[in-house]
């Protein structure tokens, strides 16, 4: 196959999973609306590990320590940060929450300048200062003062937060994907996800006693969809991508998230919320586009270049 094709499929890969997780928000919404939380978080996570391990089996021969530790570390970051943003949903609408969780993309150079000591540069903190503004016309509540309510809703406190933790996942990726294979390292985190997952389920939620055919239609899109297809979409696209052009394209998930939302959740857009969101879209562009890379192949090559500067002074 030609490079020019490749290219082209790569790109059609990457607007497919995007699509697919802009579509999970109103998904996910209907889904924790008749089955608790975690046993949704659950079977999602369990239905992609059975998915990725029929499909990648050989893949466990490579298993070891190293892979089962930073597997662990992955799958506690991923299932809190799924957990806070899924909770975050039943209080906000599926719009805001696509729009809110997306903040993550600002907040990687932040997160990784506590562990590089490499400062953010002027694109990042200019993204981040309009990403702050951006949240305040999403998220804040000016009307609610007078009538006693809160400034900011419970759910979008959770988005936010979880936000804050796709950021650190996303991290932990950077610096443990590098030189091992990563559909294995991502199957453990799943495993790890899922474990965690089950367990919160059993200890504080009410198991369902029947689920039924449109909540199982909804599960199985997001542990097969949203979840095993769209991963592997996502790996496959971003291999003939350039990175640049590959966030740009994934930097749309937000978008297609409230125009679900609007489509199939009834969500009304006012030009407070227009503003925000397209604020919060602009910061996202300036903090992924100006690296010309996506943030995980960045951070992976500042650690390289941190490697091979310690190497040279020996």
């Amino acid at each position: 196959m030609k490079r020019e094709t490749k290219s082209k499929l790569a790109k059609i890969a990457l607007l497919c999973a995007t699509l697919i997780w802009g579509g999970s928000f109103v998904v996910l919404k209907n889904a924790i609306s008749s089955l608790p939380t975690f046993y949704v978080l659950a079977i999602r996570g369990t239905i992609a590990v059975i998915i990725l391990s029929a499909i990648f089996w050989k893949n466990f021969k490579n298993v070891n320590r190293t892979y089962i530790w930073h597997g662990a570390v992955m799958g506690t970051l991923l299932i809190m940060a799924y957990g806070l943003q899924t909770l975050g949903l039943t209080t906000t609408t599926p719009g805001k929450n696509a729009f809110l969780t997306s903040v993550y993309c600002v907040l990687v150079p932040f997160f990784y300048w506590i562990f590089t000591r490499i400062r953010p540069d002027r694109y990042n903190v200019l993204a981040a200062v309009l990403c702050i503004i951006g949240i305040g016309f999403v998220a804040l509540r000016g009307e609610s003062i007078a009538e006693g309510g809160a400034l900011i809703s419970t759910g979008d406190i959770l988005t936010l937060a979880s936000g804050c933790l796709y950021a650190l996942h996303i991290v932990a990726v950077a610096r443990f994907a590098s030189q091992k294979d990563v559909v294995l390292l991502t199957i453990i985190q799943f495993i790890v996800y899922s474990a965690w997952a089950w367990i919160i389920a059993f200890l504080f939620e009410e198991a369902p006693v029947s689920i039924s055919g449109a909540a199982w239609v909804n599960l199985l899109y997001l542990g097969v969809f949203a979840t095993g297809i769209a991963m592997l979409l996502q790996s496959i696209g971003q291999k003939y991508t350039p990175a640049s052009q590959a966030a740009l394209i994934l930097s749309l998930e937000g978008v297609f998230g409230v125009i679900f939302s609007v489509v199939f959740y009834s969500e009304k857009m006012t030009p407070r919320l227009v503003a925000g969101f397209a604020l919060i879209f602009v910061s996202v562009l300036i903090s992924e586009t100006k690296l010309d890379v996506h943030p995980i192949a960045y951070f992976q090559d500042v650690y390289a270049k941190i490697i091979d500067k310690k190497e040279s002074l020996r």
